[in-house]
């Protein structure tokens, strides 16, 4: 199956009132650069990176540019070694200078790579997660790219660990029975008025969901504690509620505000301040523990998530495949994060449709906590294969790719 062409389409949606809206992003427009690999067959991959807005336009320049060396390459050749591939891609020497690995070029990289994971599972006719699973150890480790990890992860020591998670695979494996548990976010979104709040939160305790999360950040703090004492009382005490600042914090206030919201028992503090201060993160975490510190959204490539990791300046990691370099990139630093101790909860930039696939794989392939992946349910109307939950649970799905395709 060869890539004869690449398409790029600018995806721009319309969301509903104060849906999306957090402290740093009041008035957000979900946005998909979408990259898509047309091959000699009927079958296309399809690769998404998430933006807002006006910014699409940018990086759907940007994978046209960096795509063009895909074209007349066979896919099986190309997974083959694909983390080879990677840094060629990653490090084209016209473009790096943009990041390097980060911003505009980093994230048409993602549309690009998640496209060539996409159209792989579908050449073999399965699932994304099954095709990761079906991986031998060595097989998914050339996949990655592990360039500047060396002191931390060699090739060697993610080889052995895939191979020491080997045994407890089957054990693992009830997941694909039971369903990965959802998180709601779509209960408090920053410019949701406190009605709206108790409202959805009691339509997502009806629909099975025991954990959400709620956009924090207000100029006025006591607004803030207002709101999660509102979702505290209407979840219950048995709930697990997240809360989420969007990065709106210097540290000095950080301090002050997460120990205030410590009142409500959160599960974790979600980008309490600058996405780039790692020690800034360090010293949050240190402060307010036992409460955890979550953070990653915006964390553009694996060497600051490195960082990050030997800093222990997170408690949970929340890479997302279509922010940093792809499920190359997210499965790197899925690996490190394991090495290192630390869980996994990714951030769902692609509403869950890949991450749903990436989760299982962490879960049975890597032996990452079977924990939750977030749930957004706003564009759920714009692709072909919607992720699904039941009960509160995502549904493990059986069409063949990482569920990317939108009605276009």
């Amino acid at each position: 199956m060869y890539i004869q062409s690449v398409e790029v389409l600018d995806k721009r949606f319309k969301m509903g009132e104060g849906a999306g809206s957090d402290a740093t992003h009041t008035n957000p427009q979900y946005s998909y650069a979408v990259c898509v690999l047309k091959t000699n067959t009927s079958i296309e991959g399809i690769g998404l990176a998430f933006t807002l807005g006006a910014g699409n336009d940018l990086v759907c320049k940007a994978i046209h540019y960096l795509s063009v060396k895909l074209k007349g390459v066979e896919i099986e050749a190309l997974m083959a070694d694909f983390g080879t591939a990677y840094r060629q891609l990653a490090d084209e020497p016209s473009l790096r200078w943009l990041g390097p690995h980060k911003g505009v070029v980093h994230l048409a990289l993602a549309a690009i790579v998640n496209a060539c994971y996409d159209l792989w599972a579908k050449s073999r006719r399965v699932p994304l997660w099954k095709l990761l699973l079906d991986l031998s150890p060595e097989e998914l480790v050339n996949t990655l790219d592990l360039s500047y990890l060396e002191d931390e992860l060699t090739r060697a020591q993610a080889i052995d660990l895939l191979k020491g998670e080997l045994a407890g695979r089957s054990r693992r494996s009830e997941v694909l029975t039971t369903g990965y548990r959802g998180y709601d976010t779509s209960v408090g979104w920053f410019n949701f008025s406190d009605e709206l709040i108790v409202e959805k939160t009691k339509q997502a305790l009806d629909k099975g969901f025991t954990a959400f999360k709620l956009k924090v950040g207000s100029d006025d703090p006591l607004r803030d504690l207002r709101r999660a004492a509102l979702i505290r009382q209407t979840a219950g005490d048995a709930a697990t509620i997240m809360l989420d600042a969007n990065q709106k914090w210097n540290v000095p206030r950080a301090l002050d505000i997460c120990q205030r919201l410590g009142s409500i028992n959160p599960y974790w503090i979600e980008e309490p301040t600058h996405p780039d201060d790692v020690f800034g993160h360090r010293a949050i975490a240190r402060a307010i523990a036992p409460f955890k510190v979550a953070t990653g959204e915006h964390i553009p490539n694996k060497v600051i998530f490195k960082n990050f990791l030997q800093a222990k300046a997170m408690d949970f990691c929340q890479v997302d495949a279509v922010r940093v370099g792809g499920v190359s990139e997210f499965l790197t630093i899925s690996l490190l994060s394991k090495k290192l101790g630390i869980p996994v909860v990714p951030h769902v930039g692609d509403m869950g449709q890949i991450h749903q696939h990436l989760v299982l794989f962490n879960h049975i392939g890597m032996g990452h906590e079977n924990l939750f992946l977030e749930y957004i349910p706003h564009l759920r109307p714009y692709f072909v294969h919607p992720a699904t939950i039941v009960d509160g649970f995502y549904q493990v799905p059986q069409e063949i790719g990482s569920s990317s395709d939108l009605k276009i």
